[in-house]
């Protein structure tokens, strides 16, 4: 295992340290879970971009898409139990 080390003030170190004691560990095992939750964030924000790409460029490929206040109309009556009639794709306006 490697070491980093990272300069802190003096105020942020009396935080992460009051932080660390309400959440009944160390000040090491408050950064590691701090960085793990950070990088984890930033992995799943990376695959909800490169999902939404992917769609974007489909979409743009396909040339349909239904408008949102008619999706979201369906939808909502789909919520109140009705059985409405599925919108139609429409070419894209560009």
């Amino acid at each position: 295992m490697s070491t980093t080390t990272i300069r802190l003030d003096e105020q942020l170190k009396a935080r992460l340290a009051a932080a660390a004691e309400r959440a009944g560990t160390t000040a090491h095992v408050f950064i590691l879970e701090a960085i793990e939750r950070s990088i984890e964030q930033s992995e799943i924000e990376d695959a909800f971009h490169r999902v939404a790409e992917q769609r974007w460029v489909s979409l743009l490929a396909g040339g349909k898409s239904i408008a949102w206040d008619e999706a979201s109309a369906y939808v909502a009556a789909c919520a109140r139990g009705e059985r409405p009639r599925k919108p139609a794709a429409r070419p894209l306006k560009r």
